[in-house]
């Protein structure tokens, strides 16, 4: 009974299940399967209805709507799915010559490419004639001669290649890039030159995407034209429009560790913001007859309309959907019911996209919204503060807890870490970053006035030096990030556990749900006593593929030594994506670059590790020792000459990502024809022992 005000969240629940059935267990039911099941039940349930039996079986006759919810799910996430369907470029066996494709996405500056999202409409296989095909695609043009796309949203182009599969993760525990995609029916990429690239005429109708991107461009030319100071647009460009493409790895870093990175990225917050500005401007009218609806959809058009020059981004449109809801709840009169209202904004989301499931954002902000209209409030009648400022602080302080209790959880899983000043730096972050939302707003509607567009820009640019000095110094304050966390998935989901009992415990005062935690949280401490027990005190020696690279390190009880050219050491970014995931795993607290463990003879560097000899050479001048036994040679930039491979007994020889292509083809060749087994990262993955 306790579920009847709910219908929305259960059939939303149910729909999810479906979507996250069709996502883990794509052919666990075929799709006329699945339909010819909903047809039964829908007839089942007619046939009950007009028996007039409806009222004896209602539970029956909710069961079946539910399941029937569920299979429609499921059903839709195989839809949506493109790589299902007979005419996806995946089924094409020949080798593609040449592409009709159309531009979905800005182009997006890379180290040493632009990388741009493109559709499939048409493709042309090696004597075959021009084919009909779906499928999306990621093109990254080189940089080479100092190329700068001029692409727009909706362009046709003629692109030159074949489309190659994304791979799956070469390194352990790194983030599945393939698998990411996959959930944007993003399947291949393409790695062309400015000569492999065509520009076709484009059709008349541009379509609605296509002028809100040149919204978004025209808005971050005002930003830039008006705000003095690089890193101030950039600021300014994240705050109002969510391009955080011109912000510097050490701003995002600070944002981060302060707890304020969430202010960067458009989303629940600056539409949540928005909307309360509007209910402010509009309180005056509530008298006025109608106000309610009159209020509803001036919302509603508003924020669509600052949706539109934002670009129609995923997080804005998630957003703005939700707080729709919610806008056009009031004046129906069910503004009390926000569970329902808030799974309904999902559930029509995810029948339009049901992969928004797996969006890290979509859950981030659905879980902030529920923690903040669940707990808010009884938070905030923890301490009574009757000065106006100080209930403002108050209250501001209870949505920072609530939306971070809901949260943190899924923070540790994606994020690996958690800032403990989150509360002394919301109560400016959020403030200042409102003002700077407000005022990015105020300059785009003023400039064409430009004495106060100037004026307006340079007052924003103060701004925004004073929050970058509040994000930093935070930062620089001790402990002010926990970091190097790791959690799996089951152990997130038994932190929500601890938090569910908890919070059930202080409503319903029952001590079945202080027992509920407690067990939970004994088994979250078996499982992390069974992750140090079978990987961080176990030894392990990797060898990483990362292309152009030497990496090599050796991992035991948290501490790590690594080999790895200057190059790798100095670029933190590579380090990050492929290197520490598997740190991560190891509990790696400390990185030692000097290995006491090696001898380097006669320009070989001996290694003993876990009773196994290895041997690693990176450059040529060396002698191999007659009649030697290695357990494995690590061979890094083209250094081992092919007559050697007589000289000395090995078990695998392994060629790391710093050799050129053909010469571990010519070496792997000569290797296995004497055979010698051997290992090349480049070809298969990293080489773990």
């Amino acid at each position: 009974m306790k579920w009847l005000p709910y219908p929305m969240v259960r059939i939303t629940g149910f729909f999810i299940g479906g979507i996250l059935l069709g996502i883990y267990c794509p052919d666990i039911i075929s799709e006329r399967m699945a339909w010819a099941a909903i047809a039964v039940l829908v007839i089942f349930f007619f046939v009950l209805v007009a028996r007039k039996q409806a009222g004896r079986a209602s539970i029956f006759l909710g069961i079946i709507g539910l399941v029937s919810i569920f299979l429609l799910g499921y059903n839709r996430l195989l839809w949506k799915n493109e790589l299902r369907r007979e005419t996806h470029v995946s089924n094409i066996k020949e080798r593609i010559e040449v592409c009709e494709m159309v531009v979905r996405s800005v182009p997006e500056e890379k180290i040493n490419s632009w990388k741009v999202e493109v559709e499939i409409l048409q493709c042309k296989a090696a004597g075959k004639q021009w084919q009909p095909v779906i499928g999306r695609v990621l093109l990254y043009l080189s940089k080479r001669n100092h190329y700068t796309p001029t692409l727009r949203y909706g362009d046709r182009i003629l692109v030159h290649g074949e489309p190659r599969l994304l791979s799956p993760p070469m390194n352990p525990g790194e983030f599945d890039f393939k698998k990411f995609l996959s959930y944007k029916n993003i399947s291949h990429q393409l790695f062309i030159t400015q000569a492999d690239i065509i520009s076709l005429p484009t059709r008349e109708r541009k379509g609605l995407i296509y002028y809100s991107h040149e919204a978004r461009r025209w808005s971050l030319q005002k930003l830039a034209e008006f705000i003095p100071g690089k890193s101030e647009q950039a600021v300014a460009s994240a705050l109002v429009l969510g391009v955080t493409d011109a912000i510097d790895d050490d701003t995002i870093s600070a944002y981060a560790a302060s707890g304020a990175l969430h202010v960067l990225a458009v989303s629940g917050m600056h539409v949540g913001i928005i909307y309360a500005i509007i209910l402010v401007l509009f309180k005056p009218t509530e008298k006025y007859r109608n106000s309610r609806w009159v209020v509803a959809i001036v919302s509603v058009l508003l924020l669509w309309a600052f949706a539109f020059i934002t670009g129609l981004s995923p997080s804005v449109l998630r957003a703005v959907a939700m707080f729709s809801f919610v806008a056009m709840a009031r004046p129906l009169g069910i503004r009390t019911n926000i569970y329902n209202t808030l799974a309904a904004s999902a559930f029509v989301l995810l029948v339009y996209n049901p992969f928004l499931i797996m969006s890290v954002g979509f859950q981030l902000s659905y879980l902030a919204v529920f923690g903040i209209v669940y707990l808010q409030r009884p938070i905030y009648r923890w301490w009574e503060v009757h000065h106006r400022v100080g209930d403002w602080i108050w209250q501001m302080t209870c949505i920072s807890i609530a939306a971070q209790l809901a949260t943190f959880a899924l923070g540790l899983l994606y994020f690996h870490q958690f800032p403990t000043y989150f509360l002394v730096s919301n109560l400016f972050v959020i403030p200042l970053s409102t003002l700077v939302l407000v005022g990015g707003i105020i300059l785009l509607a003023l400039s064409l006035v430009t004495p106060l567009a100037i004026a307006t820009g340079w007052a924003l640019a103060w701004l925004i030096k004073f929050l970058n000095w509040i994000v930093f110094t935070t930062e620089s304050l001790p402990y002010s990030l926990v970091n190097n966390i790791h959690i799996t998935v089951f152990q997130c989901w038994l932190l929500f556990g601890i938090l569910a009992g908890i919070l059930l415990l202080f409503q319903y005062k029952k001590i079945t749900w202080l027992y509920f935690s407690f067990v939970m949280a004994i088994i979250f401490s078996i499982t992390d006593w069974a992750h140090f027990f079978s990987t961080v005190n176990q030894r392990q020696w990797i060898s990483y593929n990362i292309r152009g690279h030497q990496a090599i390190e050796f991992l035991f009880r948290g501490r790590s030594y690594f080999i790895s050219d200057s190059a790798l050491r100095a670029d933190r970014e590579q380090i990050r994506f492929h290197i520490q995931p598997n740190r991560l795993r190891h509990g790696v607290a400390d990185v030692c670059e000097s290995i006491p463990f090696q001898k380097k003879i006669k320009g070989i560097y001996y290694l003993r590790w876990n009773h196994q000899w290895i041997a690693r050479i990176d450059s040529p001048g060396y002698q191999f020792p007659q009649h030697c036994r290695f357990d494995q040679i690590v061979v890094s930039h083209n250094s081992l000459n092919k007559k050697l491979l007589d000289q000395f007994q090995v078990g695998t020889v392994i060629f790391d990502g710093s050799n050129t292509t053909r010469y571990v083809r010519t070496m792997k060749q000569q290797a296995e024809a004497k055979s010698i087994a051997v290992y090349a990262t480049d070809d298969q993955s990293a080489f773990i022992q």
